[in-house]
């Protein structure tokens, strides 16, 4: 019988990081998913308000208010995330434990000015098509955004405990971090088309 030469594998890292973690390709992959989803809701907006008489239909452009206060809010989250994302990679538990609070202060800020932009709309989601359109987009990004948030909050729950210690986890708020980069750069065509597009 001859023998087989196999390599050692034992030294390698049982987790990646990064684009060495399935987790982050599969993060990826679900962004590409949803942002085509994204793409896909706009050309409806688009086709929508090309062939109405008038757009909105029935209402007044939306209130700047609510929707600007959002798009300031998720601007100003990018720095933490920036950091968290740093601190995750470097290995700082604390800065991590830290930064993950204050992501959980961005996830809920945002959802709480959300309450305001329905209304901000001044078309209900059943009124006509442009009401549904609008509602819809907004409703997609909520979801987005409680999806983070509730993410955040697993994660935050588990670094604080011992399980903070598995590196496996800062691979995890590594991904986390990158899905809010996504969560933010969707919002930002979002609120042009809603807010601005309707005054031009």
């Amino acid at each position: 019988m001859r023998e087989r030469v196999v390599a050692n594998l034992s030294v390698l890292p049982l987790h990646g990081q990064g684009s060495a973690s399935v987790t982050w390709w599969g993060t990826l992959a679900f962004m590409l998913i949803e942002g085509t989803g994204f793409a896909l809701i706009l050309a409806i907006y688009f086709y929508l308000a090309d062939t109405a008489p008038e757009w909105p239909l029935g209402a007044p452009s939306p209130d700047l208010g609510p929707g600007s206060a959002t798009t300031a809010i998720l601007i100003a989250s990018l720095l933490p995330n920036y950091l968290i994302l740093r601190w995750a990679a470097q290995e700082q538990l604390t800065k991590v434990r830290i930064g993950l609070v204050v992501m959980l202060l961005f996830g809920i800020a945002p959802l709480v000015v959300r309450i305001f932009e329905f209304p901000a709309l001044h078309a209900s989601w059943d009124t006509n098509a442009y009401g549904s359109i609008t509602w819809t987009l907004l409703g997609l990004h909520t979801t987005h955004l409680i999806t983070d948030l509730v993410d955040t909050l697993v994660l935050a729950a588990l670094i604080f405990t011992r399980h903070g210690r598995n590196k496996r986890r800062l691979g995890d708020v590594e991904d986390n971090a990158l899905y809010w980069y996504f969560v933010v750069v969707t919002w930002l065509p979002i609120y042009g088309v809603l807010y601005w597009g309707p005054r031009l």
